[in-house]
């Protein structure tokens, strides 16, 4: 299986414990999560009934070996400006932190677990949602 970032959405689904998230992050050998998306879960959390439960967990996840935060360099930058160049040219805008998200996966050759459709329009990126859709192509590997 493939290292992932997580995205908010795929974040907000697994910690409501949707079973199609729990497979990808029991199995995912790498998680990756954007300092974007630790805001935009950090801007929810603020929002809702449920803040320091909701921190509390989310910290809990980032303590695990297998998860890190990715930071954003001037790397990023540049994968962010051919992505909205690349989207603009189609005509097909996503929102700005999505981009960033996307440029972050790219940069350190992660596959995005998301359930935003809108992903698939970035060309090179390897975007879902299940265990299958992660399955790394050259290993030969099974999935339970």
């Amino acid at each position: 299986m493939r290292p992932i970032l997580i995205d908010t959405n795929a974040y907000s689904a697994y910690h409501r414990g949707r079973p199609e998230t729990l497979d990808v992050v029991q199995f995912a050998p790498e998680i990756a999560m954007s300092v974007v998306v630790l805001g935009e879960l950090g801007g929810g959390f603020a929002t809702g009934s449920r803040e320091a439960d909701n921190r509390r967990e989310l910290q809990q996840f980032l303590a695990s070996p297998r998860v890190r935060v990715l930071e954003i360099d001037s790397d990023t930058a540049e994968l962010y400006a051919g992505i909205f160049r690349e989207l603009r040219r189609k005509g097909t805008p996503i929102p700005q932190n999505d981009m960033w998200i996307a440029a972050s996966a790219l940069q350190h050759n992660l596959a995005l677990f998301t359930f935003d459709q809108h992903f698939h329009s970035i060309g090179g990126l390897v975007v879902g949602h299940t265990l299958a859709d992660f399955a790394d192509p050259g290993a030969g590997e099974s999935l339970p």
